[in-house]
């Protein structure tokens, strides 16, 4: 019995769904198949956008803020993703933005910050009377870790309720037929977890599989893709629920300091977002709509980088030591580990797949670039999103994901990935870490 192929796939929610799926032109090695009996197609997975808190901070160079019903406008981005056995899909995907009354005016300052990080605009949960209530948090190496632990453990599970809602719509099946979660955050470490939170918030069924990944950072989107998958495709019938959100201006936001410059670098990249997807396989074409096929995933230890990224939990927050030799490193080693996850489809030509990278910083997208001989074109959802949205640690990659479908929507390319039939998307993170999926798009 020949495998069934792995197929990415991505429709507008306002698009009627594909009558059928196109046929792949490359197939899996039966070594890349489960046996026959528990072959079963990709899960299906609906994706919605980073929410955001609804205040902006005022430190050097601004960010993103959460929802505020009073002083915010919403602009919505729908994008859907779908993922079978062989195949993982995200169905719906929505980006989130909030502005402040004076956003667009603090914003348009650029500063030497803005320029080196390339980051124009980040939203922050943080606000200025939060700030002022408790001056700790703006101290360097002030004990504060309770004041952060008391506002995470309460606020992640929120930002992720707004981010799956908005997927559970756009996925347009109720949340009783939702089976797994798996939820990703590295804010706020609690006894019950943020999954039992955030199952609480939204009503889930008592006997949902939960699963919580504490501690991933950057590469945290790219952990819950592989694990939905492996679940969506071992689990007949399942709907695996995935979310990442993250707070990292509450756990991570200090005052300067001349013993820890690598601080600094944090402060000028980081920001909050959260995201969520819905991933199964055997789609209800009727209802699901298809975005992404998600083929393959994989994880990476990048050889010699121990120590070169870590965060470490203190009494004054979260502290960061970030070395500048993670861009060279990840340059090193991304050609070797693109080879063995491409090598099953006979793709070698790196300009020929469509590009979701986080972007850690634009260092590392320009080392990426440059060691591949990438078109300038391959890495822009990836600068954009770092640009407008800043490193929102494990939801980047899916806010990347997304901006890749809706670019490809405007321009009416033919596929969700610029018209591209495959691509890749790489969650970079602490260890150095590297997480690897290899994506298929569907047709537009």
């Amino acid at each position: 019995m020949s495998p069934k192929p792995y197929h990415l796939s991505t429709h507008s929610p306002h698009q009627p769904p594909p009558s059928h799926l196109p046929p792949p032109s490359h197939r899996l090695p039966p070594s890349h198949c489960p046996p026959p009996s528990h072959r079963r197609t990709p899960p299906t997975v609906a994706h919605v956008p980073p929410s955001h808190p609804s205040h902006l901070v005022h430190p050097p160079t601004v960010t993103q803020s959460p929802t505020s019903r009073h002083h915010h406008q919403h602009r919505h981005r729908q994008q859907s993703v779908w993922y079978y056995k062989d195949l993982v899909h995200l169905f719906s995907y929505r980006c989130l933005k909030i502005w402040s009354a004076d956003y667009r005016r603090f914003t348009s300052k650029k500063t030497n910050t803005t320029l080196k990080s390339m980051v124009k605009k980040r939203y922050m949960h943080l606000t200025e009377e939060i700030l002022k209530e408790k001056p700790n948090m703006c101290s360097y190496m002030a004990p504060s870790l309770n004041d952060r632990q008391d506002i995470a453990v309460a606020e992640v599970p929120k930002l992720g309720e707004q981010a799956v809602t908005q997927a559970i719509m756009e996925w347009g099946q109720p949340k009783s037929k939702i089976t797994h979660l798996v939820f990703a955050t590295s804010c706020g470490v609690d006894m019950p977890a943020a999954d039992y939170q955030l199952t609480k918030l939204l009503g889930l069924r008592p006997s949902i599989k939960r699963f919580v990944m504490y501690q991933h950072g950057c590469y945290g989107g790219g952990s819950v893709l592989r694990m939905a998958k492996d679940l969506a495709e071992n689990n007949k019938g399942a709907r695996v629920l995935v979310v990442c959100s993250e707070l990292s201006s509450v756990v991570s936001f200090h005052g300067p300091g001349e013993t820890n410059i690598d601080n600094l670098v944090a402060r000028a990249l980081f920001s909050d977002g959260a995201a969520a997807m819905i991933v199964g396989s055997d789609p209800l074409l009727d209802v699901e709509k298809p975005l992404f096929e998600i083929v393959s995933a994989s994880q990476t230890i990048v050889p010699d980088s121990e120590g070169v990224l870590d965060g470490h939990l203190r009494e004054a927050g979260l502290i960061f030591h970030i070395n500048d030799k993670i861009p060279k490193l990840v340059s090193k080693n991304i050609g070797t580990i693109l080879k063995e996850a491409f090598q099953p489809f006979d793709i070698m030509d790196w300009n020929s797949i469509f590009w979701v990278v986080h972007p850690g910083g634009p260092a590392i997208l320009n080392e990426v670039e440059e060691k591949l001989a990438l078109r300038p074109d391959k890495l822009r959802a990836s600068r954009r999103v770092l640009n407008e949205y800043g490193n929102m640690w494990g939801a980047t990659v899916l806010f990347i994901l997304n901006e890749m479908r809706r670019s490809s929507a405007t321009f009416r390319l033919q596929t969700t990935g610029k018209g591209l039939e495959w691509g890749v998307l790489f969650g970079i993170g602490p260890g150095l870490t590297v997480e690897t999926v290899v994506l298929r798009s569907v047709s537009l």
